[in-house]
């Protein structure tokens, strides 16, 4: 069985986020005051922040969605890590330093540093609220993947467990606690995937001694209630018939054959591996339906080369397909990706921990290279999962920690916690900007009420329970998508609701606060409703078939940003130049 409840894994699981716990309770006297809950008191040091941002950044969609999409489609997966990254590059050069000289808790602060106006600490802080709430949907639907296999518990106690965890870890200590938790969480993550990778470089290829019978189908039919497969619990799922199990182990997921005829290659370097991959053919495994309903999964032998090309993965079959509006939706997301990440809310309140600008500047340096080493690594394991026989072809997400699996129960656990600890990182910092948009900015600012240092931390704890509880209602009920597509649409909606606004009010002397508010509307309206409305929600939320979700939809494709992040400039320039106009004194008419 590919699952089975390791009482090792729980064990460590258990330590990891005993560990967590006990940290954010004993960091919670320095979170007194409104300064320390929400910014730490700025004085985090610039290379400890430097790594929270990673730990901050790589999510549960980093970590389990993107080596689940390379095991799956190949370097298509790969493509999410390179928009992630590159989208540093404007955090660094363009928004670092102005952010932090701006700011005081909150992207709120920073937009209305100019203006003072309530509608634009309004504006921001709904979009802080939307953006949170959307990242967090698959941070939560990952922890239920995790605790499934890890455990044996059902997903939604998996999304409740971190939800209260990360509550108590909010609540209790605020920023302090949230930025060592994610300096911890950043560094295990790194230095655990490099000793899996450094394994499976070790390890190689090798070709299965028994080889997989051209005309095997793997069928797998959940019941009714979702409580079993196949007439079997649904912790003993996905066991494969004796064809496959006498030739592929476990899971899914082989080398059909290696360059020369090989047997096994034996130890490889990272350059060998890649090109040894290459040249070999990989049996993959196509999804389709039986004749009675149940799903089945076929043997698809594909050329190595060929997995290392964009457009194996449906979405992205925009990068091999003619047609224009599929590769419209393929540069769309490329740009939601690169612009987003310096719009992510919960990114931007980092560097309001830090003292200084040059401080700020460091830390995205340090958060850089720590990310890109990540990224790298998640090539190989996605590589690695994929030839590992042990792939769950029904869950993407749990590629990595099956893959682990591979080299004992020991690495197993330690991965699983480390994965967890990577969501209970990303959610904390998500919730801690969810709590500053509604206690410092809607009831401090926006709705006037009187709140002194500790009322502004108690509404921001009230706020992080709140949020606690809405991300496991949400986690729950998307359950079934891969959450590296789900954190696409979180970088669409921050790129096209944030992003004019930010660049503008920095860079642009004319910017008016009608000008701001105008953007932010216009482009988190637009951005929400055009995926809303796209062929891929209708397919993956709402229920339809393929080609009715293709023939319902009312917008062309399905990622916004190319249209709603333009669009929100526009309206920002047309906005202000308006404003300004309407607003400069009329000069009196002489009378004769």
């Amino acid at each position: 069985m590919i699952y089975e409840t390791s009482t090792l894994a729980i064990v460590v699981f258990a330590a990891f986020v005993g560990a967590v716990l006990a940290l954010s309770f004993w960091l919670g006297s320095r979170a007194r005051t409104s300064g320390g809950y929400f910014a730490a008191h700025g004085q985090v040091g610039w290379f400890v922040n430097g790594i929270a941002f990673a730990g901050d950044y790589l999510s549960a969609a980093s970590f389990l969605g993107i080596c689940g999409m390379i095991a799956f489609f190949g370097y298509d997966g790969f493509l999410y890590s390179i928009g992630y990254l590159a989208g540093w590059i404007v955090a660094l050069f363009v928004i670092a330093e102005p952010i932090k000289r701006l700011g005081k808790y909150t992207l709120a602060d920073a937009l209305n540093a100019k203006f003072q106006s309530r509608g634009v600490k309004l504006v921001a802080a709904v979009s802080t609220l939307v953006i949170s709430l959307f990242y967090l949907i698959p941070q939560m639907v990952g922890a239920g993947a995790l605790v499934k296999p890890l455990l044996g518990l059902p997903h939604w106690a998996g999304v409740a467990m971190v939800g209260a965890t990360v509550t108590l870890i909010v609540a209790t200590a605020g920023m302090v606690s949230t930025t060592w938790v994610q300096f911890v969480k950043g560094t295990l993550l790194v230095v655990i995937c490099g000793v899996v990778v450094a394994l499976l470089l070790e390890r190689g290829f090798a070709v299965p001694s028994t080889p997989i019978p051209a005309d095997a189908v793997q069928r797998i039919e959940k019941s009714a209630d979702g409580t079993s497969v196949n007439g079997a619990p649904i912790s003993a799922t996905n066991q494969l018939d004796s064809r496959l199990r006498a030739a592929h182990g476990t899971g899914f997921g082989s080398v059909a054959a290696l360059p020369d005829g090989a047997a096994a290659t034996g130890p490889l370097g990272p350059i060998a591996y890649i090109e040894t991959f290459a040249g070999s053919t990989i049996t993959t495994w196509q999804k389709g339906t039986g004749a009675t309903g149940e799903t089945t999964f076929t043997p698809i032998e594909r050329k190595g080369s060929d997995l290392l090309l964009p457009g194996a993965n449906p979405t992205f079959k925009g990068v091999r397909d003619d047609r224009t509006w599929l590769k419209l939706d393929f540069i769309s997301l490329m740009l939601a990706l690169f612009l987003g990440t310096a719009s992510l809310p919960h990114i931007l309140i980092r560097y309001y921990t830090v003292k200084d600008a040059a401080a700020a500047r460091k830390s995205t340096v340090v958060g850089i290279g720590a990310i890109g080493a990540f990224y790298v690594l998640t090539l190989y394991l996605g590589i690695g999962a994929m030839t590992s026989g042990a792939l769950d072809p029904t869950d993407s997400n749990m590629a990595a920690p099956l893959l682990a699996r591979t080299f004992g129960e020991g690495l197993f656990a330690v991965i699983s916690a480390v994965a967890f600890t990577t969501v209970l990182g990303t959610v904390s910092g998500l919730v801690m900007a969810g709590a500053g948009a509604v206690a410092h900015d809607l009831m401090k600012d926006v709705f006037r009420v009187q709140l002194d240092d500790r009322g502004q931390v108690r509404w921001g704890r009230i706020a992080a329970a709140s949020l606690g509880l809405g991300s496991i209602a949400l986690g729950i009920a998307f359950e079934k998508m891969n959450v590296t597509f789900l954190v696409g649409w979180a970088f669409n909606i921050a790129a096209s609701a944030n992003l004019p606004a930010l660049v503008m009010l920095l860079f642009w002397k004319r910017t008016t606060k009608e000008g701001v508010i105008a953007a932010m509307s216009v482009g988190l309206i637009a951005s929400l409703a055009w995926i809303l409305c796209s062929a891929d929600t209708l397919e993956k939320v709402y229920g339809y078939s393929a080609a009715d979700a293709v023939a319902s939809a009312l917008v062309p494709f399905s990622q916004p940003a190319i249209v709603t992040v333009p669009l929100g400039f526009a309206t920002l320039v047309a906005v202000s130049l308006f404003s300004a106009r309407s607003a400069r004194p009329r000069t009196p008419v002489a009378v004769a």
